[in-house]
Order: C-alpha cells, then sequence, then structure tokens
C-alpha cells in the first residue's frame, strides 16, 4: 500500500507537454483551439494554407507520447482536413531536433526542454528558435519516490543512493533543479541513472533509497511498486519551491491529489 508523508496530498512540481510545430500550420491550430486547447502562440505568417501531410513524432512504442499522440494524429485527420502520421519519437529532446532538421512538422515537447531548447542551455549547446507552441496538453509532475519512511523531504537525500535519470537527460535537469533548490548538488548524493521501471525494479530490491520519476500522476511504475513495499512520495516545501521558480519558470507549483495514490 503507498503512503504519504503529506496529510492532504503531495506537494511536488510539474510542467506542461505540450504540442510544438515548425512551420504553424492554421488548420492544425483551428482544430486543436476548436477541441478546447489552449493555443499558446504562433509565429505570424508562418507556414501557409494549403493542406498537406503533416509528420507529429511522439515518443517510444510503450509510451504516453507515443499512444496519446496517435490518437491526436488520427482524430485530427479525420476531422480537420489535414492529414497527420504518428511517428514514433526519442522524447522531448530528440523531437526538438526533428523538427530544428525539418524532418517533423509536429513534436511533443515538455516545457523544460524548450525553454533549454530556445535559451541554448543544458540539453542543447546552441539555441533553437525556430518552433512555435501551438497547444498545452497536460501536466507531468516531478515525483521523489522511496520505500524509506525515514526519508521525508529533499534535504535528506544527501547522502543516500538516489536514481536522477539518464546522464544529461530532462529527468536528470529535473532533478538536479530540483536538488539545487535545497542546496544539494549531484556531488552530495550517490547518484545512480535509471529508467522509470529499472528504478522501481531497484527501490523495490533495497538497491537504492529513492527515485525521480517524471510523469502524469498516477504513474504505473510507482502504482506497481506499492504493490510489494510501503511506497512514500517526498513532498517539497513552498519555500524552496518558490526558491526553484525564481531561476526555473517552467515549473509550476502543485498538489497530487491524496486519492490519486493513497485511495480515500
Amino acid at each position: 500500500m503507498t503512503t504519504s508523508h503529506a496529510k492532504y496530498g503531495e506537494l511536488s512540481l510539474e510542467y506542461g507537454a505540450s504540442i510544438t510545430s515548425v512551420p504553424y500550420h492554421p488548420g492544425a491550430a483551428k482544430y486543436f483551439s476548436e477541441k478546447g486547447f489552449e493555443v499558446a502562440s504562433v509565429k505570424d505568417g508562418a507556414g501557409n494554407t494549403e493542406s498537406r501531410n503533416l509528420r507529429f513524432v511522439t515518443g517510444g512504442e510503450s509510451g504516453t507520447y507515443y499512444a496519446f499522440g496517435s490518437v491526436i494524429a488520427q482524430h485530427a485527420t479525420n476531422n480537420a482536413g489535414v492529414n497527420v502520421v504518428g511517428l514514433v519519437g526519442n522524447g522531448s529532446q530528440g523531437n526538438v531536433q526533428e523538427l530544428e532538421d525539418g524532418t517533423a512538422d509536429f513534436a511533443f515537447c515538455q516545457s523544460d526542454v524548450m525553454a533549454y531548447a530556445y535559451n541554448g542551455t543544458n540539453l542543447f549547446e546552441s539555441k533553437v528558435e525556430g518552433f512555435s507552441t501551438v497547444a498545452a496538453l497536460y501536466m507531468e509532475q516531478v515525483q521523489i519516490v522511496t520505500t524509506n519512511p525515514a526519508i521525508k523531504t529533499v534535504a535528506d537525500l544527501a547522502g543516500k543512493s538516489v536514481s536522477i535519470g539518464a546522464p544529461g537527460s530532462g529527468v536528470y535537469f529535473n532533478a538536479i533543479d530540483v536538488l539545487g533548490a535545497y542546496g544539494l548538488t549531484e556531488n552530495d548524493i550517490k547518484p545512480t541513472y535509471q529508467s522509470f521501471g529499472d528504478s522501481a525494479d531497484a527501490l523495490k530490491n533495497g538497491q537504492i533509497d529513492a527515485a525521480f520519476i517524471v510523469a502524469g500522476a498516477p504513474t504505473t511504475a510507482v502504482t506497481d511498486l506499492a504493490t510489494t513495499k510501503d511506497t512514500y512520495l517526498v513532498s517539497l516545501d513552498s519555500e524552496h519551491i518558490a526558491k526553484l521558480l525564481e531561476t526555473s519558470d517552467y515549473y509550476t507549483e502543485t498538489v497530487i491529489a491524496k486519492d490519486v495514490y493513497f485511495g480515500d
């Protein structure tokens, strides 16, 4: 049974998974607007109004991005007068690169990775500016998962074995951001670099103390882990979240409702 350190839910961070495009396609933007999505911004005069095939890169075949993107592509094709083809992608960083290279017209991308691309930081050696945000879709949470009830705050991760995602990945930089808000660095923990599934297995087997998992809640890796071991989410306090937001405005403070993981 999964347990929480927070009384009414888990204080966390979230950021958006969005669709980005280059060039801007008016027909597709109109479709998303009519479906109730917030159309955040477009490049004036970009693209053209002629209907054509649109290549939409998503994520790996076993992930949420691919499944969701395939549904969107099919629905847009059936209802918007444009032919959208959903394609397997390599995640946010790879998707932005495909937009830049001209091998894709639309792509899923996390808002933090878009910020990295636009500013030429972290995952990107130089600025990538030739894309537009078409629609904000849903939020993903930065979740810190542990099976150790003594770990109650991010500060408690000091000296512990913590999975922080693959080196240079979006999860990695999320972890570095959060640790930094608490005055910690990668050198202050015993880092491992694992996928969500491998992190859950390592927690289950007692090989690590905690893991950063960045995904919409509830997350399968967490719920599956909780069927075998008491599992806890580590809260972030408002003071340190505010400190993080001063330098990383692509995050938003949020609360994971108690019943998402912990029942009524």
